[in-house]
């Protein structure tokens, strides 16, 4: 998808020199909206690899190389089998904290079983050249379940050597009230080692009945998390029904609440549960979006390119497509600023690249890679 320029708008050629771009104000300042790559179907995850490449998932099973001037490299091969029907395929590309030494990467994405069922699974490779080598799923969610539908899920690295995931509940009524059963995966935040094995910190581990791998639950489809860079702890985004998508501060052992309490209603308008929005065993979410705009990639925002913008958190919108720009203070959201509203693109992922620039992930059957920088 190309961004249409406006007959009036003054045209910059952009930093790789591939596609012209368009100069947009905002509340803060100006920036430049310009194509970094495209020709990509349905990407879903983004990560940007020490030498200025990145890696983009495509949800029909595709890992590429994206070179830093925008060019796409053909599918690596050893990518995992992938059930990609409905919202389900590969999904979300990290990289290891320690790549420069062990090029391990890491992969979320819906995983086969038998019967048409799936569940969202891990798996860790070594990158080379052209492929995945080693690759070993580490981490497959249990149990699961005849759906194609709320996989989750985004992986996210501390500094202690953990590896955060985020699982949704998988949307059908028969499954969802596991968001709240500690013996199930389904909506839940997970905390593992890189390798996959269990922190002996988990609040579960030794707990009878208990999956030791979990770390938060209540959730229902997060599909967006990111570390908060000054606090440290892992912040998290979820779909509500009809209303209430959530940002959530996702911490050990507590409860958020989903399909109890939420700020939204059930599809056909019934209440969720006995209509309640929060509760005292539940923890309220940091800020929530009625209607919902279909929350997805989340980025903070730490760079100095981009100076008026430094500090601020960045979600994309798929319902209501647009990039969500939140000033904070502390924990607490006290602004909110709509962003390329007109473009018509959703948002599937947010990052920040290694220029400074933040770069979207749009998802349709024929996307891109969008690069937002500072105007000069």
């Amino acid at each position: 998808m190309r961004i249409p320029l406006p007959a009036l708008a003054f045209l910059l050629l952009a930093a790789t020199g591939a596609h012209a771009a368009d100069v947009i104000s905002t509340e803060k300042t100006k920036i430049k909206l310009e194509t970094f790559a495209d020709g990509l179907e349905n990407p879903w995850g983004l990560v940007f690899l020490p030498d200025g490449r990145a890696l983009v998932t495509e949800r029909d099973g595709r890992l590429r190389i994206v070179s830093p001037k925008g060019k796409l490299s053909t599918p690596l091969n050893g990518v995992p089998k992938v059930d990609a029907r409905g919202q389900g395929g590969l999904l979300d590309v990290a990289i290891d904290p320690d790549f420069a030494t062990n090029n391990f990467v890491y992969l979320s994405f819906a995983e086969p079983g038998d019967g048409g069922t799936n569940s969202t699974a891990v798996a860790r490779g070594v990158l080379t050249e052209s492929r995945l080598d080693d690759v070993k799923i580490i981490f497959s969610q249990v149990p699961k379940a005849a759906s194609t539908l709320h996989f989750g899920s985004r992986i996210v690295f501390d500094n202690d050597g953990h590896m955060f995931v985020s699982l949704g509940e998988r949307s059908k009524s028969e499954f969802r009230k596991q968001s709240q059963d500690l013996s199930s995966d389904l909506g839940k935040v997970v905390r593992l080692n890189r390798d996959g094995t269990i922190p002996k910190d988990n609040p579960y581990v030794g707990k009878q009945g208990m999956r030791p791998e979990i770390w938060s639950y209540g959730h229902r489809n997060q599909q967006g998390a990111a570390m908060n860079p000054w606090s440290r702890e892992l912040w998290t985004n979820e779909h509500g029904p009809k209303g209430g998508d959530e940002i959530n501060i996702a911490r050990a052992g507590k409860n958020y609440g989903w399909p109890v309490v939420s700020y939204g209603v059930n599809y056909d308008g019934s209440p969720v549960g006995k209509g309640e929005k929060t509760g005292p065993a539940y923890v309220d979410p940091v800020h929530y979006w009625v209607p919902s705009i279909g929350v997805s990639g989340m980025a903070f925002y730490t760079g100095d390119a981009i100076a008026p913008w430094k500090g601020n958190l960045f979600v994309g919108g798929l319902a209501i497509p647009k990039l969500v720009r939140l000033e904070l203070d502390g924990d607490k959201i006290v602004h909110e600023e709509a962003l390329l509203t007109d473009i018509g693109s959703r948002i599937r992922t947010v990052k920040q690249g290694p220029d400074g620039a933040l770069y979207l992930l749009t998802d349709d059957s024929e996307d891109s890679i969008l690069r937002v920088s500072a105007a000069e």
